[in-house]
């Protein structure tokens, strides 16, 4: 069990790593306004839900403890990053704030995860 464990928590920074890779790529642009939601944050927001998802029922089916509320305040961040990215993903440009949210967003799901014991 756990190196399935493992295998979904590489997984889960691969799609950490896309979202915030999309928006790191573009800071230059978000200062300009011209910032876009590319595919790939679409992406890497998607592969963190199901990675997570399976992550926390592989690790209740393996009876290790899981932080209800932290699981709760990662979720609720996550969907309003997948929110903002898939409403706007169309978008020639988005709001720099809205970007900006993504970020911010995505950072603090980061330090979360990190530093939440």
């Amino acid at each position: 069990m756990d190196v399935l464990i493992h295998l979904f928590v590489g997984l889960h920074i691969i799609g950490i790593a896309s979202l915030l890779g999309g928006f790191l790529t573009q800071m230059k642009a978000m200062g300009e306004g011209t910032a876009r939601f590319g595919p790939a944050m679409l992406h890497g927001a998607l592969t963190m839900l199901v990675t997570g998802v399976i992550l926390v029922g592989l690790n209740q089916a393996d009876d290790q403890p899981v932080n209800n509320i932290k699981i709760g305040v990662k979720l609720a961040l996550l969907i309003v990053i997948l929110g903002l990215v898939y409403v706007k993903r169309d978008e020639e440009t988005v709001d720099k704030r809205a970007f900006g949210l993504v970020g911010l967003a995505t950072m603090a799901n980061v330090f979360i995860a990190v530093l939440w014991t």
